[in-house]
């Protein structure tokens, strides 16, 4: 979900009689267009439509509910750091994510869809949540899903790594597939941050995108957890998740080289002194992991041969080096070689 190759995302449904958008309007502002079935050859435009939405958001089967000639689909494509941002109008279709593709999964996530217009039904785990407008339901890619949309698709996808995400299995389980809606005090906020997210690229941009980010994540929890039916094992699963929260935060934020205790406190609301017991918990030092993961980066970045041309201090200031020569002694002591001998005995001529 890169937004960068042409041909995929965001749908259009052609309902003008139900008042709802019609297919020759542009997706949300600030989507990368992806695929205009309407520029597609009635023939092509299954198969198009199937490439398009297994190539750049998930693998799924597609049940149209019209004839080709019919079917239309506008999608969009943007994202905010990690999280991958679709928005779809399309014609009526059922989509099914069935136990064999859910096995084929490498790269655990949830999806979030908030319904725009119109209604929609989104089945997993045995249970059914019915989305209206400013309404959204979550469901994870691990398991088989099915999400019906007989009058078309008018929603906003959001698709996120669980481990960004940083809510246990168990509790994942259990809040799938649940309508979040106006029973839940933080879910409108969310909604609003989420409609934002979808239709202004300035929200996405650097310097706020990391900070958006953030925010967006922290809502879309609390939302989630405010739907177990215990308020303290809302709070515990908040507590128990943040250990997963704060490694995949700084997973993301390895390239800063302003990364520091203060910084990683601050964006979780911990003191810095809480922050050193957390990680304590699941054995880390914070400063050593963090260098650890960088040298990490930076290596297999040597081994790669698109970057055989980046100057290596250039390399190492991407994932927050700042000083050459710290570098090329800590990736020696690492390696066992300077960083210039590892590319040359690891990349191809």
């Amino acid at each position: 979900m890169d937004g960068t190759h042409t041909g995929r995302r965001r749908v259009a449904d052609g309902r003008g009689s139900s008042g709802r958008r019609g297919p020759a309007e542009a997706p949300a502002a600030g989507s990368t267009r992806l695929l205009d079935t309407r520029r597609i050859a009635p023939g092509e435009r299954l198969e198009v439509v199937r490439e398009a939405v297994w190539g750049h958001v998930v693998e799924v089967e597609l049940e149209h509910h019209l004839p080709p000639e019919r079917v239309q689909v506008l999608l969009g494509l943007s994202r905010l750091g990690r999280v991958g941002v679709c928005s779809v109008r399309a014609t009526a279709t059922t989509v099914h994510r069935t136990a064999r593709l859910a096995r084929r999964e490498t790269e655990p996530a949830v999806f979030l869809g908030l319904q725009v217009s119109g209604s929609s039904l989104v089945v997993q785990h045995g249970r059914e949540a019915v989305l209206r407008p400013g309404e959204f339901a979550v469901y994870d890619t691990c398991a088989p899903y099915t999400l019906v949309n007989p009058a078309g698709i008018d929603q906003h996808f959001f698709r996120v790594p669980r481990s960004a995400l940083g809510v246990p299995g168990a509790v994942l389980r259990d809040v799938t597939a649940v309508t979040v809606g106006a029973d839940n005090p933080v879910a409108g906020l969310a909604a609003r941050c989420l409609t934002g997210l979808a239709e202004d690229r300035h929200l996405r941009s650097a310097p706020t995108a990391r900070a958006v980010e953030e925010a967006t994540l922290s809502l879309v929890r609390a939302a989630l957890v405010g739907h177990l039916a215990d308020g303290t094992a809302g709070r515990d699963v908040l507590q128990e998740s943040l250990e997963t929260r704060i490694t995949s935060w700084l997973d993301a934020h390895l390239g800063d080289p302003g990364l520091s205790a203060q910084r990683v406190a601050a964006a979780h609301h911990i003191s810095v002194r809480y922050l050193y017991v957390v990680l304590a918990r699941c054995g880390i030092s914070l400063g050593e992991w963090v260098r650890t993961q960088r040298l990490e980066r930076c290596r297999a970045a040597l081994e790669d041969p698109r970057s055989r041309t980046l100057p290596i201090g250039a390399l190492a200031r991407g994932w927050g080096f700042t000083d050459p020569g710290h570098f090329s002694r800590s990736f020696r002591q690492a390696y066992g070689c300077t960083p210039t001998q590892w590319r040359a005995e690891h990349t191809a001529p």
